[in-house]
């Protein structure tokens, strides 16, 4: 691995829709109480867009603060990768409408469907890109609108969900930065678990009709302790795992960003890892799961609080419908 040409993140940019939806505004809307969705879930509020704003939208209010950030154009962009489970359509893929919109003129792209975990999987793909030597600058953007697919009546999953979009830059990193960048990661799927989190309708299996209309096909189907237990076991047991074969204990971690889908599962997992609660981030309590954005979400939270600087070993890791899974080691480089 020391003779990898590794990439490094040198650019952040994100976007929460204006909209603030507060667990009192649910009260309004379905049989639940702040309290109840706090105790459970570590969520105070959310961020909803307008109804028909789309996913590419949100993205690409976050791809412009990076380029301002970055100081660079969109022509400058090689690929595109999209991490997302609410494209705007089926096709064509929301990398070619992101890449129209900002004129992204010499950039190729595609999108990736991971659920949670896409994010995670859509860097470590890009990462690939750079590492080979076949682009400098790679654009990663996690963008979901999960309003588009939430049952309104349905308290379960109403409570978990936001709105929002982050973005990060791909490039290699400069000599004498060996000891930066993505240093390593590990994904996993397990096929088995998609009967306990998934939208059935609109696919070949269920195409669009009346009836899955009717039959509330379109929206997201969740059995809650299933996904909970899961994503338990393997947040540990991948974080484990990756610093294992680094090296590394827990100590050694400066920041912990895990994907925010609930504070009890994000805190399990630091504490059986033996990770300082002082460098795990959390911010799940302002945005609710965002899926595919809530790590750049949280990445920007952590700079911004002082907890994520040049230097710092952080450990990313994810679990998702699918279920997918991956962590990913990563030492920060700006």
């Amino acid at each position: 691995m020391a003779n990898r040409r590794r990439a490094k993140i040198t650019a952040l940019g994100r976007y929460v829709p204006p909209r603030v939806v507060t667990n009192h505004d649910l009260e309004k809307m379905v049989e639940t109480n702040h309290q109840w969705i706090v105790e459970r879930t570590g969520i105070h509020e959310r961020h909803w867009v307008e109804k028909g704003t789309p996913t590419s939208e949100l993205a690409v209010k976050a791809v412009d603060e990076l380029l301002r950030q970055r100081g660079i154009e969109a022509e400058e962009i090689e690929l595109i990768i999209v991490a997302t489970v609410t494209p705007d359509m089926f096709f064509p893929s929301t990398a070619c409408l992101i890449q129209d919109k900002i004129r992204a003129t010499r950039a190729w792209g595609f999108d990736i469907s991971a659920a949670c975990s896409s994010f995670l999987y859509a860097l470590t793909t890009g990462a690939q890109f750079i590492e080979n030597g076949s682009a400098k600058k790679v654009l990663i953007v996690g963008a979901d609108v999960m309003t588009s697919i939430l049952n309104p009546e349905d308290r379960s999953t109403l409570i978990l969900f936001g709105d929002g979009a982050g973005a990060v830059l791909l490039e290699p990193c400069a000599e004498g930065e060996e000891a930066y960048g993505i240093l390593d990661y590990v994904h996993e799927i397990d096929g088995s678990g998609g009967e306990h989190l998934y939208m059935p309708g609109g696919g070949s299996l269920n195409p669009s009709s009346h009836e899955t209309v009717d039959r509330k096909l379109h929206y997201v189907h969740q059995s809650g302790q299933a996904v909970f237990k899961y994503a338990v076991r393997k947040m540990e047991e991948l974080s484990r795992l990756m610093l294992e074969r680094n090296d590394l204990t827990g100590a050694d971690i400066d920041a912990f960003i895990a994907h925010q889908a609930n504070l009890r599962i994000i805190d399990a997992t630091a504490n059986k890892v033996g990770l300082d609660q002082n460098k795990v981030i959390k911010n799940i309590h302002k945005y609710g799961n965002t899926t595919a954005a809530t790590i750049p979400l949280a990445i920007g939270d952590a700079i911004d609080d002082g907890k994520l600087k040049k230097g710092d070993l952080v450990l990313f890791a994810a679990v998702g419908a699918g279920f997918t899974s991956g962590c990913v080691l990563a030492r920060w480089a700006y």
